[in-house]
């Protein structure tokens, strides 16, 4: 058996030294700064034993050693740190040159926020500085409206709606066709849109589909507004979305089906076109309302094909929170479509039966279930009302704000007269001549007189009330008055007792009535002081003097005086 030597065996059960001891920081690990000539102001002068890695154990180190006074010194130095790092980033905040000067980026930003699309990106090719604004003004663009000229393509529009990503209110007024690749456009760039809108111009043509203007809806999750113009080419229609609160379409034809599952929906626009054989029915959509759409309020249908069957579907839909009710064009809508509105909904706050047939009988219908509710009545082109019936709403409704009847009082001879004469061009272009009617055959001209006293009546619409030859208003809270085309009326038939009154149209009517309206009004053919004031009668047959009692004294002994506010007489 070999043995190793003694001093091999010593070697071999000495252990091994590891790696040579390193040096120490050169820097103090308290403050960061080398050691050299340095004593530490953190340190009270003591010197801490060296570390190998300062780094990572100097907080620690920190901590352990300092006293609760100093902690809060700490605290208050790092505060002083952090606003003296704010006031320095204010201080360093970039500048853009402008005019030979310069100005805050975020300054030019906000000016630059107010200009067009198209002016935004001429203002990026100024400069770079100029640049980064306009891209910080697209990034934070949360509305954008933007028209589109014929010359324009689709890729105009993407590049715009690309540089806006929280784009959520969007529109769009298209003076080129528009079709599915626009709706793709919007979905893919917009995609937390919230309202969208298209507006078509007058050599547009829109021929977005049912099928693909549904899928645009049922992708689009946060969608909650949505207005389309020109949406003849639908076929048919089939919507649903959860969030969609108030949809507007207009120009519609010809719709074979109409499923409107919006359980959310409040407000509902549909417009049709004026066309004869326009074969959409309208029956069916009103009476699916009340399942697919139960929290509507606002309900607008302008169509020829309305009738008492439409109405009376749209009675038995049964929606509860119906405020706002608008059936225009109807002209086969009668009083027995009026008794089912008043008999199904006991809350309208505004009520638009414009170009029906509706009569008087009518009006008293809706004044008697709508008194305390009623703030808005619009019954223009119907023309069997009279101005009995006018005076009887404006009596028996109270909140009453806003009426319009126009071409509602018309002279019909006048009417007869105008068509004859049309008549008779074409029967003259046709080679045909017909023999006039003599004068006396001709009926006279029964013309209507309207007194109107109403506390909160603000708006009063008597355009084309052509056989209206006497008016008498006491409005105080009047401020719009429309007389426009109201040739008929006699100057001296006109009284407006209306102080704030502001604007009163008279385009179409006779000089002297003009002149009338300016003297009450605006006052300037006023009377002298001498004169005393004179007082009308009701039915305008003469006038009364009245005797000028001098103003009672108020508590602190200064008269009142009335202030008459600026009115514009528009005849234009």
């Amino acid at each position: 058996m070999l043995r190793q030597p003694a001093a091999e065996a010593a070697a071999s059960v000495a252990p091994k030294r590891g790696p040579p001891k390193k040096r120490g920081s050169y820097n103090c690990g308290r403050c960061g700064l080398p050691k050299k000539g340095h004593v530490c102001p953190s340190s009270g002068g003591h010197a801490l034993p060296p570390r190998s890695d300062h780094r990572l154990r100097r907080a620690l180190s920190f901590e352990e050693d300092r006293s609760p006074a100093a902690a809060a010194e700490a605290a208050e130095e790092e505060v002083a740190e952090t606003a003296a790092a704010a006031a320095a980033a204010a201080a360093e905040e970039e500048v853009v040159e402008v005019g030979g000067g310069v100005l805050p980026a975020s300054c030019l930003a906000e000016v630059l926020r107010r200009l067009s699309p198209k002016e935004l990106m001429g203002a990026a090719a100024v400069c770079r500085g100029w640049r980064d604004c306009v891209k910080r003004v697209w990034r934070s663009a949360d509305e954008l409206r933007l028209s589109v000229s014929p010359r324009s393509q689709i890729g105009f529009v993407g590049s715009v709606l690309h540089k806006c990503a929280g784009l959520t209110r969007l529109m769009l007024r298209m003076e080129s066709d528009v079709d599915a690749t626009l709706l793709a456009c919007v979905a893919f760039s917009c995609p937390n849109l919230e309202a969208f809108e298209i507006g078509i111009g007058d050599h547009a043509v829109n021929r977005i589909t049912g099928d693909e203007l549904g899928r645009f809806v049922a992708e689009k999750r946060c969608l909650s507004i949505l207005k389309v113009e020109g949406c003849n080419s639908l076929g048919f229609l089939n919507l649903y979305s959860s969030s969609l609160s108030m949809l507007w379409l207009s120009d519609l034809y010809c719709i074979s089906k109409m499923v409107i599952n919006c359980p959310n929906l409040k407000e509902l626009s549909f417009d049709f076109t004026r066309q004869e054989n326009d074969s959409t029915v309208l029956v069916s959509m009103m009476d699916s309302l009340g399942r697919t759409c139960p929290r509507l309020r606002n309900v607008h249908i302008a169509s020829i094909r309305l009738c008492n069957e439409a109405v009376l579907a749209l009675a038995s839909a049964n929606l509860r929170g119906l405020r706002m009710l608008s059936l225009v064009l109807g002209s086969k809508i009668t009083d027995a479509a009026v008794a089912a509105i008043v008999s199904s909904y006991s809350s309208l706050e505004l009520l638009d039966l414009s170009g029906s047939s509706i009569s008087d009988s009518g009006i008293g219908m809706i004044c008697n279930v709508y008194p305390q509710t009623l703030s808005r009545l619009l019954l223009a082109l119907c023309p069997n009302i009279t101005s009995s019936g006018i005076q009887f709403a404006t009596a028996q409704l109270p909140l009453l704000q806003l009426i319009d009847c126009g071409m509602s009082i018309r002279d019909m001879n006048s009417q007869e007269e105008s068509s004859e004469e049309n008549g008779l061009l074409g029967s003259e272009s046709s080679g045909e001549l017909r023999c006039q009617k003599s004068p006396k055959s001709k009926p006279q001209s029964i013309y209507q007189k309207l007194i109107i006293k109403h506390g909160r009546l603000r708006k009063l619409s008597l355009w084309g009330c052509s056989g209206l030859d006497a008016l008498f208003l006491n409005c105080p809270e009047l401020n719009d008055l429309n007389l426009n085309s109201c040739t008929n009326l006699h100057p001296e038939r006109l009284l407006l007792q209306c102080s704030n009154l502001k604007n009163v149209h008279a385009s179409g009517c006779q000089d002297m009535l003009i002149g009338a309206i300016r003297n009450q009004v605006l006052n300037e053919f006023a009377a002298a002081e001498n004169h005393l004031p004179c007082k009308r009668l009701a039915d305008g047959s003469k006038r009364v003097q009245v005797p000028q009692y001098p103003l009672q004294p108020s508590d602190d002994g200064k008269q009142k005086r009335l202030r008459r506010t600026e009115c514009t007489v528009h005849i234009d």
